[in-house]
């Protein structure tokens, strides 16, 4: 089977390929709760107890849950389902993959997020991604979660392109990760990543994408105040609309990222054969 060069588009979730918050579409309506009521004691939690926001926001679920709705993994697997996106998410994956494909490259699809693994798994794209790096929960063995296994927070989002990058996608793996690796050994190039988010707590993946060669988009829905001050400040390529539909400013982004993506491993393999006859001689 041919081998191509691999070009990766990793995401972010909420309000990147969803309107709101995951937990807003089913979770918080289904424990009889006001979303921003919900979100604001959250915060109000973790900071009270010098909490990380994400453990804040995963133990109080459980919290709120408690004694108005059994949650097991399977629920929120269910919980996905009622999750709604961006114009053209639905599509997006495959296009992305046919544009890849007739560019000679092989189109990946990744997610860090700091929402809920296990809900973003029963959403109806969820098939489209190698792999989903996100919070989730341990269980019990009646599935009720008792305890965090994974917290992704904003700054720990940027150990997973580094797994991307050397093809570490275990989390559990630990001792490859943090290993010297040849750049010319590891399985998708800095170079060949897009990373696609919303805000602020996605710049330190937007930032480490593109210092090392890669690229990052911001989205917007009504509000582009943030995007285009992060754009100003160079931590971004593009601010776009968060509007994924055939021929929107995002898709002509990431495919010109394509094109330069696969004149650039063109431009590498040809230098690499010009070497090979020069070390023949």
């Amino acid at each position: 089977m041919e081998h191509r060069p691999i070009v990766a588009i990793l995401y972010d979730f909420d309000k990147t390929l969803s309107p709101k918050n995951m937990q807003d579409y089913g979770f918080v309506p289904e424990v009889g709760m006001d979303v921003a009521a919900f979100w604001e004691q959250c915060n109000r939690f973790a900071k009270e107890n010098r909490m990380d926001p994400i453990l804040a926001y995963m133990y109080y679920m459980t919290e709120a849950a408690r004694g108005r709705k059994l949650i097991t993994r399977q629920v929120f697997n269910d919980l996905g389902r009622s999750v709604r996106f961006f114009p053209g998410v639905p599509s997006w994956f495959d296009r992305a993959n046919a544009y890849a494909a007739q560019k000679g490259l092989s189109c990946e699809h990744y997610i860090i997020s700091s929402g809920l693994k296990e809900i973003i798994e029963g959403t109806a794209i969820a098939r489209h991604f190698k792999a989903i790096f996100a919070a989730e929960f341990y269980y019990d063995d009646k599935s009720v979660p008792v305890w965090p296994a994974m917290a992704v927070n904003y700054t720990s989002k940027t150990q997973f392109l580094f797994r991307i990058n050397k093809g570490l996608l275990d989390v559990t793996e630990h001792d490859g990760l943090n290993e010297y690796t040849p750049d010319e050994e590891r399985r998708v190039p800095f170079r060949n990543m897009i990373y696609i988010g919303d805000g602020p707590t996605d710049v330190p993946c937007m930032k480490l994408c593109r210092v090392n060669g890669g690229h990052s988009i911001a989205v917007y829905q009504a509000d582009k105040a943030s995007a285009e001050k992060m754009l100003r400040d160079g931590r971004i390529d593009f601010a776009v609309p968060a509007d994924y539909s055939e021929g929107s400013p995002l898709e002509r982004a990431v495919f010109a990222v394509m094109d330069k993506v696969a004149s650039q491993e063109h431009i590498l393999a040809l230098h690499k054969e010009s070497r090979r006859r020069v070390s023949s001689r």
